[in-house]
């Protein structure tokens, strides 16, 4: 719609299809304007502050040097760090896991009191910094945690998407060898399939996007799709193997453990 209309719209989009310019956080805390501005030893000042005067929620937004793109998926690793940045703010703040970052108040609505900040745009590196000072950053790998995979929020749905899809797509490969045209639509429904299992899914076109470049790396630059079906039991059954030897490990690992535990309790035994 136009912005003449936009402007009188309570809540507005926070960003623009395909980039992140505005990271916002949604805190439903009656003290959300003061987590905001509580930033000693945890996190960046916000550029804004958009609150409820009745319950005190707010909207917590900083406002970015350069857009992070959301479609490009040859760029993965700036989108992962976005997400990464963005659930340390969120976590910093006390703010809502399941918002999902589409819609932001409207400063300029009658209902909101807006409160501008500051004029700085931030790196995701000055927004990291604090974050990890204060121990408020997500441990490494929390992307890829089951919880994460199954029901993500904001940017990280396409990284989300992205990983469950891809390591989905290398078993379906299997089933298309000589097949690229099956394999791709293979992808796009697997990618369909998943998106809608999110409470707050993809547009279609992002997860077009994303199996499309599934797709496009395992046809050009995958040695299981070049090599064939061969090259492809041997790769699964070398990975079985491992897998089989590392579950006897740790197997034998606890039977020790256990072990050891009811010697000393039954008899006093030290290893």
């Amino acid at each position: 719609m136009s912005r003449r209309r936009a402007l009188a719209r309570e809540l507005l989009e926070a960003n623009c299809a395909g980039m992140v310019n505005l990271v916002v956080i949604d805190c439903d805390e009656p003290d959300a304007e003061l987590r905001g501005l509580s930033t000693r030893d945890s996190h960046a000042l916000p550029n804004l502050i958009i609150s409820n005067p009745v319950n005190g929620h707010a909207h917590l937004g900083w406002v970015l040097a350069e857009p992070v793109t959301t479609t490009d998926y040859a760029r993965l690793k700036p989108l992962a760090y976005l997400t990464s940045v963005l659930e340390g703010l969120r976590r910093a703040t006390g703010g809502d896991r399941d918002y999902g970052g589409l819609l932001t108040k409207n400063p300029f609505h009658p209902r909101w009191n807006a409160h501008h900040v500051h004029y700085h745009r931030y790196s995701l590196d000055e927004l990291h910094a604090p974050l990890a000072a204060s121990g408020s950053m997500p441990e490494p790998g929390w992307m890829r945690r089951k919880a994460h995979l199954l029901d993500p929020s904001g940017p990280g749905r396409n990284c989300a998407l992205f990983t469950g899809a891809r390591r989905w797509a290398y078993r379906e490969v299997r089933h298309h060898f000589g097949d690229p045209d099956g394999l791709e639509a293979a992808i796009r429904a697997g990618a369909v399939e998943r998106n809608q299992g999110f409470s707050d899914p993809l547009p279609a076109a992002e997860v077009r996007a994303i199996a499309d470049s599934i797709s496009r790396w395992i046809l050009t630059r995958s040695r299981l799709w070049r090599n064939g079906p061969k090259a492809y039991e041997e790769t699964f059954h070398a990975i079985q193997t491992a897998r089989g030897h590392k579950r006897g490990e740790l197997k034998a690992a606890q039977t020790g453990q256990l072990r050891g535990r009811v010697e000393r309790e039954a008899f006093g035994w030290e290893r």
